[in-house]
């Protein structure tokens, strides 16, 4: 794909339906292809759309170890009622050998390592042979995804396809309301983000939606959606 291909498709897909990307990306890619989800509230969206379009497209979940009983039980309940194919993914570490070598507060003392090692490397893994994957992600999240485009081309050349990065969050929930789909079970609890449980707290006086997510600290990203999933980091 070159660039004045990249470049007429993005054109194309900015107010395409999500679903026409998905088909589109299916054509292109399958085998070859794999979307990825976090299991939350925010994910629901583009797995039902997948589920009633291609649910044949495997779904990559990282189990990191630390999840929330509640998101690995809000996992269970959508493929078992949407029939999704989800691919569990976890760290080469297990969790013995990860507390013997770094403790149970690495996410405190170095949380990138600690992403790391649970979520960026298994990626990496887990990507590894495809073509092309279908990510969540929305402009409105956070700055660092601002920019993103409906069709990417990563560094390693693979082909990343974002369906919703044009949703805003009205547009999410209008999609859910609409089609009666599940909140995650915390989510009534003011867990609008979720991820690991020790790096989550419910967000309070209005913040944004990811605004529980590394609370009090700058950190905003995992890792999955930067560079860093390409510049593999040495253990320290």
């Amino acid at each position: 794909m070159n660039q004045d291909e990249l470049h007429t498709l993005n054109a194309q897909f900015e107010t395409s339906d999500p679903a026409a990307m998905i088909e589109w990306a299916a054509e292109q890619f399958m085998p070859a292809l794999a979307a990825t989800s976090s299991f939350q509230t925010q994910s629901v969206a583009l797995l039902h759309i997948i589920s009633q379009t291609r649910p044949d497209i495997p779904v990559i979940f990282l189990d990191t170890g630390y999840h929330f009983p509640e998101t690995l039980a809000y996992r269970d309940q959508l493929v078992e009622s949407l029939g999704l194919n989800v691919r569990v993914v976890r760290s080469a570490m297990n969790r013995a050998e990860f507390i013997r070598q770094y403790g149970d507060a690495l996410y405190r003392r170095d949380p990138d390592l600690c992403c790391y090692i649970n979520k960026v490397e298994p990626m990496q893994r887990a990507l590894d042979g495809l073509s092309a994957w279908i990510s969540g992600v929305r402009r409105d999240q956070t700055a660092n995804r601002a920019n993103a485009q409906p069709v990417e081309l990563l560094p390693n050349g693979r082909v990343k396809v974002q369906p919703l990065v044009a949703w805003t969050s009205k547009d999410l929930w209008a999609y859910i309301h609409r089609h009666d789909l599940p909140a995650h079970p915390l989510f009534s609890q003011g867990y609008l983000s979720v991820g690991c449980a020790p790096c989550t707290a419910p967000v309070t006086d209005g913040g944004d939606e990811r605004a529980g997510r590394w609370a009090n600290q700058a950190k905003t990203e995992c890792g999955l959606h930067t560079d860093a999933l390409f510049k593999p980091r040495a253990e320290e």
